[in-house]
Formats: C-alpha cells, sequence, structure tokens
C-alpha cells in the first residue's frame, strides 16, 4: 500500500471520528434545550400560579356600624385608598345599612316590625350619632359644628366623593329584609349593589387589606 493510501485512510478515519463527536456534541445541545425548554414552561406555569394567588390592589371593608364616627372613617379610608390607585369595596351590613337610606324617599308595604326599625333606626346619613359622647344628639350636633369650622367633610360630603371616585357599595340583602327595607328607599349611588356575603367573599378573597369597622 502507497504512502498515500495510508495517509488518506487515516484522513478518513479521523474525520468520521471528528464526525461522530460532533454529532455526538449536537445531541447531547438538543437534549439540553429541551430540557431548557421544559423547565422554562414549567416556570411559566408556577408564575402564571402565583399571579392569581397574588392579592389585588384592592381595598374591602365590611361596615357593620351605624356610628357617625366609625361610618366617616370608613369613607375616609375608602376614598383614601382610591386616591392612592387601588380599587375600594364597601360591604354594609346589619347597623351600617340605614346609613344609605334616603331620608327623601318613603315606601310603604311594610309590616309591624319593618315599621319598628323604620322608626326607630336613622334613615340616612343626616341622622346618624356619635358611638360616645351622643349626650341625647348635643355631641353629635357638636362634632358637626366643629367638622364645619375646621374645614372637615361631612358625611354627606364623602359619600358624593366616594361616588364620584368609584367606590363601590354593596348592600347585604339579609339585613335588608331582616329589617324590612326596600331597595326603594335607599338612596342613588352608581355603583351600588344588592347582594349576599359569598358575592363581598368574593372581592375579599383577592384584596390586598380587608378591615371591619
Amino acid at each position: 500500500m502507497l504512502i498515500s493510501e495510508i495517509k488518506e485512510n487515516i484522513m478518513f478515519t479521523e474525520y468520521h471520528k471528528i464526525e461522530e463527536d460532533a454529532m455526538d456534541q449536537v445531541g447531547t445541545a438538543n437534549v439540553d434545550l429541551k430540557d431548557l425548554e421544559s423547565q422554562i414552561a414549567e416556570l411559566r406555569g408556577r408564575v402564571d400560579v402565583m399571579d392569581k394567588k397574588s392579592p389585588s390592589n384592592k381595598l374591602s371593608m365590611v361596615v357593620f356600624s351605624g356610628d357617625m364616627d366609625k361610618v366617616l372613617a370608613a369613607f375616609v379610608i375608602a376614598t383614601g385608598a382610591v386616591a392612592m390607585g387601588m380599587e375600594a369595596v364597601m360591604f354594609f351590613t346589619f347597623w351600617g345599612t340605614p346609613v344609605l337610606r334616603d331620608k327623601k324617599k318613603s315606601v310603604g308595604g311594610k309590616d309591624v316590625m319593618g315599621k319598628m326599625f323604620s322608626a326607630m333606626l336613622p334613615k340616612g346619613t343626616c341622622e346618624v350619632k356619635l358611638s360616645k359622647m351622643n349626650m341625647g344628639g348635643m355631641g353629635t350636633a357638636m362634632m358637626k359644628s366643629l367638622m364645619k369650622k375646621k374645614n372637615v367633610a361631612s358625611l354627606e360630603q364623602m359619600l358624593e366623593m366616594a361616588e364620584e371616585l368609584g367606590v363601590r357599595l354593596y348592600v347585604c340583602e339579609m339585613s335588608m329584609d331582616l329589617m324590612g327595607f326596600k331597595r326603594d328607599e335607599m338612596i342613588d349611588y352608581n355603583a351600588m349593589e344588592f347582594c349576599g356575603v359569598a358575592k363581598f367573599l368574593e372581592e375579599a378573597n383577592g384584596s390586598r387589606i380587608q378591615l371591619f369597622i
């Protein structure tokens, strides 16, 4: 065999060896790439789940009290939250429900208990009283006068501001039925809905802040 033929055989053998090594490396790279793509897909899935579980930038509040100072504080917090770029949801239940009655509206067809609740409970924001130092109405009158002198927004003004800012109000249907209130006697408010506790819990479940006042 000639030396040139021997060289060609050696070169041919080395070439195939190099080619095989290159193919093995490509195959390994393909496997690594598929593994990387699988890990990325899994990571994206986890991120999606975390996004769904993470609370939204929302405030959900239960307004249980019907006292002037507590309801005022509730509206201050809700409007402040919206001003800071958050959503705000307020759920009025039990003694907070009469706050949303309209003093200018009157409805009939109530039973005895419904008439008693209507007469005994406040009719709107103008009739609510302080939780402390009411003193037969004198304390409430003094507080309203002081708020006016100090240029502090009244409860009526806070309610108007809440509507302008888009604060959503939910009214507990169970409380309304219990106290004999009807939808026709409630205030006119753009973003107000009558619902049960399940609807509020749905809102609160995804909220960053939950309050009970």
